[in-house]
């Protein structure tokens, strides 16, 4: 009986854990809703397919790199480098640590999108 109440009890404590780290993640909200311009928007989408598996957008929560929620709001990067725009292309262009860079992949004008979904983070 003490064991059936011991996985019980495991599987309950499982269940809240599992809920709580859910709760700081935001439903995918419609660019309307947030508010984005034709450029943010255009950034977005380059996020959602390059970034996104990464790095969370609108959690503080750190996925396989740091989030990115709040980037531009904080003096430094994650990193301890300056939190600016000719940093951040740079990371986004070469990469740094485990990332790999996209300056072969996407275009100057694709990262300035990508810049602009960034700031409104």
């Amino acid at each position: 009986m003490v064991k059936i109440w011991t996985i019980f009890n495991l599987f309950c404590a499982f269940l809240v854990s599992a809920v709580l780290m859910g709760c700081d993640v935001e439903p995918h909200k419609s660019d309307a809703e947030l508010g984005l311009n034709a450029q943010e928007a255009a950034g977005r989408r380059i996020y959602d397919n390059r970034c996104a598996r990464c790095h969370y957008a609108y959690s503080s929560r750190s996925l396989q790199g740091p989030s990115l929620h709040g980037i531009f709001k904080k003096p430094e990067m994650p990193s301890g480098t300056p939190a600016n725009d000719e940093r951040a292309t740079d990371v986004i262009r070469s990469g740094k640590s485990k990332m790999p860079g996209f300056g072969q992949v996407l275009s100057d004008q694709e990262i300035k999108d990508l810049l602009a979904y960034l700031h409104t983070l």
